[in-house]
């Protein structure tokens, strides 16, 4: 191994549970995020020059991965329109340990549009700064704080909304 394979394997050492947690908040599927991570190292291995060249490695593999959930749910959209019957209703799966709360909180982020999915998930799951996330996507800090108050607003009625007919 060079010194280029040993830098991409320190990374996943340290970043690679937490890219896939934030991509299970992303598409709310372990499996999927799992998928997508993984194939953000391969492609950080296969183009080691542009990696290598990143400032912060694991926004690099983030937006590799999220492109690629993105190119996912593109196709799959596609495939919904020319194949109508079978569209499946949103499968939240975290695996058989995730508690009732955690499948919440992913069902209700799902309901945001993508942008605000986006923002909310790097703010509350990667604990980015509004600096932070307005760099990373390329966006100005007050869209970036009037989504996290959409997310807000929007989780809570979904989650508010949960509760209720869990009492009922």
């Amino acid at each position: 191994m060079d010194d280029d394979d040993d830098a991409v394997r320190a990374v996943y050492d340290l970043s690679y549970r937490r890219l896939v947690t934030q991509m299970v908040a992303m598409c709310g599927n372990r499996c999927e995020a799992e998928d997508v991570v993984q194939e953000a190292f391969l492609t950080a291995w296969t183009h080691r020059d542009d990696f290598a060249a990143a400032a912060n490695k694991e926004a690099w593999l983030r937006t590799v991965s999220l492109n690629l959930l993105r190119h996912r749910w593109r196709r799959a959209r596609l495939s919904a329109r020319t194949l109508p019957k079978f569209r499946a209703e949103l499968s939240i799966d975290l695996g058989a340990q995730a508690p009732e709360n955690h499948v919440a909180v992913v069902y209700a982020l799902s309901q945001l549009s993508l942008p605000v999915r986006v923002t909310a998930v790097l703010f509350y799951v990667a604990d980015l700064t509004v600096a932070q996330i307005s760099r990373e996507l390329s966006a100005p800090e007050g869209t970036i704080k009037a989504r996290l108050a959409r997310a807000r607003a929007q989780m809570a009625g979904h989650l508010s909304d949960r509760e209720e007919a869990d009492h009922v």
